[in-house]
């Protein structure tokens, strides 16, 4: 009825516009009425259709929701939903800003884990049962270009491939697919629609290390890189997402929290300068407070370079930083609370007994980095939960690393809003409550107008049908009456 008579007002306006005189527009079937179509081949149809359609709206936020914890006890590590293929199937895949590709376990993978300690079922992607995947071949001009960057290869028939090693000594490999990716859109106030669009991916048949242990398996990577090739990348190049991507990672309890590809807002922000020309989110570390003193840390350790720098990665656990800041980093915090504490050495990292809230008896940390932008550390942002048989209840959640690469991983990260603005090249972070609702920007590509909107947890349970059609054909219409209006 509502679709019934937008329809009729649509051709009120027109009729009234020409004087009473309608226009005769003529309609042809796409298909013929005596040829039966598959309800796949429709449903396809109307998926890119659909995606047009929120595509003209310009602006809207992807929003995923999160699982699992920084503790490094319970897996430590960070993963979400990702829908993949025709009909849809879901996977677990693990958020990695250190990344970019996005992979998934391939149904020919024989020797990958079939089981997780994480309490979830594995899935495995398979081309064959998808009536939209195509293989990449390396004539195709996406394996020419990352072929160029070290993401690609063509050694084995005309399939393009890949193969990653990670800092951990993991690795996989597998060849690229392009399929439909599913997901939740914010396209205005109050309006979230499912849509989807074509992505090209990893498919994995082959993986390494610790990829490979039933306790930690998971589904796949979603690597949140800057290049070509990463989901964000691909998304914003066809104008259906800004080019920006946020998360709020919850530290406490069972973990979670938030991811959207779009700006979380929020007055508390401070920014700090990506440092150009660099793989991976590289910022500038100048500086570490603790107990309100400075460190007595040359800045060159931090500087960035090849094999040196400081990144912020949320496929890492804890952090790592370079010999020369972390030995005066320890000493600092043991100094501080030798007092309140009896500090021991527990395999080779330092821990410390303690009787009270380690919120009550350590101090606050500060890494400063350039642009004035402060990072603040509760303790938890340091210590992590030791062995209590052993009568080591807190150890120290930074380690020592040789090579000249500080990581900044989940241990950082938690219990904070980071904001990945690619498009003014910059990090921005607060703390913030992950549990709590969160602000997203709606930003059109031509700058018309910006809404800030409120998420929460089950935003995209929120959607009701009639809103998003509403949406759409009011849409729709304006367009057909700016063709009739003025010939466009």
């Amino acid at each position: 009825m509502e679709f019934l008579i937008i329809l009729l007002a649509a051709t009120a306006a027109v009729s009234a516009v020409h004087g009473g005189a309608g226009r005769v527009l003529t309609l042809e079937r796409v298909f013929p009425a005596n040829k039966t179509v598959e309800l796949e081949v429709l449903r396809a149809r109307d998926r890119v259709r659909h995606a047009r359609i929120l595509q003209s709206f310009s602006g809207g936020i992807v929003d995923f929701n999160v699982a699992g914890t920084s503790d490094p006890y319970y897996g430590g590590l960070y993963f979400t939903k990702v829908k993949l293929g025709s009909p849809p199937k879901e996977f677990n895949v693990q958020i990695d800003t250190g990344s970019d590709i996005l992979w998934v376990t391939c149904s020919s993978c024989s020797d990958c884990p079939q089981s997780s300690g994480f309490g979830v079922d594995l899935n495995f992607f398979n081309a064959g049962s998808s009536s939209t995947a195509s293989s990449v071949s390396c004539s195709d001009s996406v394996c020419s270009s990352i072929v160029q960057t070290s993401d690609a290869s063509c050694s084995e028939g005309n399939q393009c491939g890949y193969r990653f090693q990670y800092g951990d000594g993991s690795g996989t490999s597998g060849h690229y697919v392009t399929d439909l990716f599913y997901f939740d859109t914010i396209v205005g106030p109050s309006m979230v629609a499912n849509s989807s669009a074509y992505i090209t991916f990893g498919c994995s048949t082959y993986q390494t290390g610790s990829l490979t242990k039933p306790d930690k398996a998971i589904d796949g990577i979603f690597g949140f890189g800057q290049r070509d090739l990463s989901v964000v990348s691909q998304l914003s190049s066809h104008g259906i997402t800004p080019k920006v991507f946020s998360h709020c990672l919850k530290g406490d309890g069972t973990g979670g929290g938030k991811l959207v590809l779009g700006e979380i807002l929020d007055p508390t922000m401070v920014y700090s300068p990506l440092v150009p020309s660099q793989p991976h989110y590289n910022l500038d570390l100048q500086s570490i407070v603790v107990n309100g003193q400075m460190l007595p840390i040359d800045p060159a350790v931090f500087a960035t370079s090849d094999n040196h720098g400081t990144i912020v990665d949320t496929g890492t656990t804890l952090t790592y930083l370079v010999a020369d800041a972390f030995e005066p980093f320890v000493n600092a915090i043991t100094s501080a609370v030798s007092q309140s504490t009896t500090p021991v050495l527990s395999k080779d990292t330092q821990c410390y007994l303690v009787t009270s809230s380690i919120n009550e008896i350590f101090p606050e940390v500060s890494l400063n980095f350039a642009g004035g932008a402060a990072m603040v550390l509760k303790p938890e942002n340091y210590l992590v939960h030791g062995d209590p048989e052993g009568g080591t209840p807190w150890c120290m959640g930074f380690q020592k690393v040789q090579n000249g690469v500080s990581i900044l991983g989940d241990l950082v990260l938690k219990d904070k809003i980071f904001v990945y603005d690619l498009s003014k090249k910059r990090i921005g972070w607060t703390d913030y409550d992950c549990s709590n609702d969160v602000n997203v920007s709606i930003t059109s590509s031509k700058d018309e107008y910006r809404y800030a909107g409120e998420l929460s947890e089950s935003s995209s349970s929120r959607t009701t049908t009639s809103v998003v059609l509403q949406a759409l054909l009011l849409h729709m219409v304006a367009v057909t009456l700016g063709s009739l209006l003025y010939g466009k």
